[in-house]
């Protein structure tokens, strides 16, 4: 890495011919030193560039003087995606990058700005009656589309459509020079060898997305729901990998006991029916919406009361007989398994609010919550899950006596496998980066903790022998970040491959230095 050559007050001076804003004061770069799970080292500067000559200037001026720099999009990360392990950098939080560019509702594609949210996409693209077809991350409501592309990520259209990365075309990218580079095609991918394939999922190792290019499909019409519970791991992970291998859902998702009873603690059902009636109005009319409110209400949580393996499906099509045909092959498929129906308050409950406020990143205790996911093939899935539990079951007495906890949600990936991600939680302090996300009359709500040592030692321990499991079961990962061995994973050959773009991009090494393990 190059030494650094600029004094703070001549760095912030080259950064602001760039026309961008500049922040260097202390609680500003301490603020954005942290994600949700981690502070990293100190930082030299904050820019916030509005457009992609403004964010290349910038780049230019920094790694001219000698400085890292690092892309931060929602902030969302909990891997070290932005944090950095040396001081000095210069971050770039992209939120002012956040317009929509074009609409093609012929050629289907969207061109959006690598600050813009999922949730704003999804906004102005309903005024089209078109989506993305992965169409955003739970935590949609800050995480950006740009964030996205370097992590990648799953959620919503993910059981039929794939991850976030698999609805880009092309990318615009700042390189560590300041070169802008136009990956390809807006209308098609590949052509020749996927050079946009090269920046995605690349956690900003490689260069900083100015702009982003997704396919588009028509938005569903009809929406179909249901949940299913079980009272074995084995029966619900074969009936979740079913389900994705017959694609008629667009999500599945599910929660082990554990999870299913942290949930039971968190939500309310009134914020339930209220949330169910604003969509219900869109779809079937204020009769249907009120009915289907004192569903809800009626229906309650008792039918997690057991405890058992949960899984909800959401099926979708242009009329409503085809997206109810799809969950009656659920159905189906989840009766041979060995499960059974229960009510789909959920399924309808989240679908109702996409993207709501992203209050869970703490524990409905005020407990810290840090995810640790992986994704495994569906031959492998229950063995790994069981994994994890034998994990959990011999340190039970160390987890129990310093409050740590855990619960795990599961969610099929179209024509890739399941996700697994367990959750820890554990009795600590809250950082900045939390305390800002939350909303203020949650917030207070919950018990604040004070900082706690042991439980963070161990909360530690526990996720680094999870992310050892996850390698051992030859899974693949989003927002790999810091935390993921990815290299370790790599074939020499395409290891030395991907060390020799690192080099020809990045040759100083200063484009987000040590995430990606490069």
């Amino acid at each position: 890495m190059a030494t650094l050559a600029a004094s703070p007050t001549n760095l912030a001076d080259s950064l602001r011919a760039s026309g961008a804003e500049v922040l260097t004061d202390k609680a500003t770069l301490d603020f954005y030193a942290y994600d949700i799970y981690d502070r990293g080292a100190d930082l030299a500067a904050v820019v916030r560039p509005k457009d992609k000559d403004q964010l290349a200037a910038a780049v230019k001026a920094a790694t001219d003087a000698g400085h890292p720099v690092a892309p931060r999009g929602g902030g969302m990360s909990y891997t070290g995606g932005y944090t950095q392990d040396q001081p000095g950098a210069v971050l770039f939080d992209l939120a002012e990058m956040n317009r929509v560019l074009e609409v093609d509702d012929v050629s289907m594609t969207v061109t959006v700005e690598a600050g813009c949210t999922w949730a704003a996409l999804k906004e102005r693209l309903a005024h089209h009656h078109l989506r993305t077809p992965m169409w955003g991350t739970l935590s949609g409501l800050k995480a950006t589309i740009g964030g996205g592309m370097s992590q990648n990520g799953i959620f919503w259209g993910t059981t039929r459509y794939g991850s976030a990365v698999q609805s880009c075309t092309s990318l615009e990218v700042v390189l560590a020079d300041g070169t802008l580079l136009n990956t390809g095609k807006k209308h098609t991918r590949p052509y020749g060898p996927d050079l946009t394939g090269l920046f995605l999922g690349d956690t900003g190792a490689l260069g900083i997305k100015a702009t982003v290019t997704l396919k588009l499909i028509p938005e569903a019409d009809c929406h179909g729901y249901a949940s299913f519970a079980f009272d074995d791991a084995d029966s619900w992970f074969s009936a979740a990998s079913a389900i994705e291998r017959m694609g008629i859902a667009t999500e599945c998702f599910g929660f082990d006991p554990y999870l299913n009873a942290i949930r039971m603690k968190r939500d309310s059902l009134t914020g339930d029916a209220k949330q169910l009636v604003g969509m219900m109005k869109k779809q079937g009319g204020v009769m249907k919406a009120l009915k289907e409110g004192a569903k809800v209400i009626a229906a309650g949580r008792d039918f997690l009361n057991d405890a058992n393996f949960s899984l909800h499906i959401l099926a979708e099509g242009r009329i409503e007989a085809a997206a109810n045909a799809d969950i009656d092959i659920a159905r189906q498929l989840v009766e041979r398994c060995g499960g059974r129906e229960v009510e789909n308050t959920i399924p309808k409950i989240i679908r109702a609010n996409p993207f709501g406020p992203l209050n869970s990143i703490l524990g409905p205790e005020g407990e810290r919550w840090a995810p640790i996911h992986g994704l495994v093939s569906h031959g492998r899935s229950a063995e790994c899950f069981a994994a994890f539990e034998k994990l959990f079951a011999d340190h039970a007495e160390e987890m129990d006596e310093l409050g740590v906890h855990y619960g795990t949600l599961v969610a099929a990936v179209g024509g890739a496998g399941m996700v697994i991600e367990p959750c820890l939680y554990w009795p600590d302090a809250r950082n900045p980066v939390i305390e800002d996300t939350i909303e203020k009359a949650h917030l207070k709500r919950l018990p604040k903790h004070k900082p706690n040592a042991d439980s963070w030692a161990l909360t530690k321990k526990l996720k680094q022998a999870i992310v050892d499991i996850f390698y051992d079961h030859e899974a693949a990962h989003f927002q790999i970040g810091r935390t993921y061995r990815y290299r370790d994973s790599l074939h020499p050959h395409a290891d030395a491959l991907l060390k020799a773009a690192k080099a020809e991009l990045d040759p100083k090494g200063l484009m987000n230095p040590g995430s990606l393990g490069l």
